[in-house]
């Protein structure tokens, strides 16, 4: 049987597209990250958080839909790993509440990757951690 170069190279073509097609997956921070910030009297504990990244910066919010916090920036350092998550929101009086969150991400080659991590404001502080979905 004699197989054409031409069926050789289509074939190479189409693997090589299935297996890059399965290995990206785009930014490490975008998507749903659900999870908790322990001891957060202003919002609660559980945190619903939603990254998107537009190819130059990530964007987001923090609790979607019910008591929103925009997030001012993201910074990633791929050195070690690490994000900063800087945001502004309210408390249930109408307070301006600064938040940071330190994280590391954990487990970077599964698609459920973690954030851990602290969160702070000028009322409070705990522990983070936000698993993406």
């Amino acid at each position: 049987m004699r197989v054409s170069l031409r069926a050789v190279a289509i074939i190479l073509l189409c693997l090589g597209a299935a297996v890059t097609s399965t290995a990206q997956e785009g930014h490490p921070l975008k998507g749903s990250w659900i999870g908790v910030w322990q001891g957060n009297q202003a919002h609660g504990d559980s945190i619903v958080v939603i990254l998107d990244w537009d190819g130059r910066a990530v964007s987001g919010i923090i609790n979607p839909g019910t008591d929103n916090i925009d997030i001012a920036s993201v910074d990633l350092d791929p050195e070690d790993w690490t994000v900063r998550i800087e945001a502004s929101g309210e408390d249930a009086a109408g307070k301006r509440l600064n938040y940071v969150i330190d994280g590391e991400i954990q487990d970077l080659a599964l698609p459920s990757r973690s954030i851990v991590g602290r969160w702070r404001h000028q009322d409070g502080s705990g522990s983070f951690e936000i698993s993406r979905q």
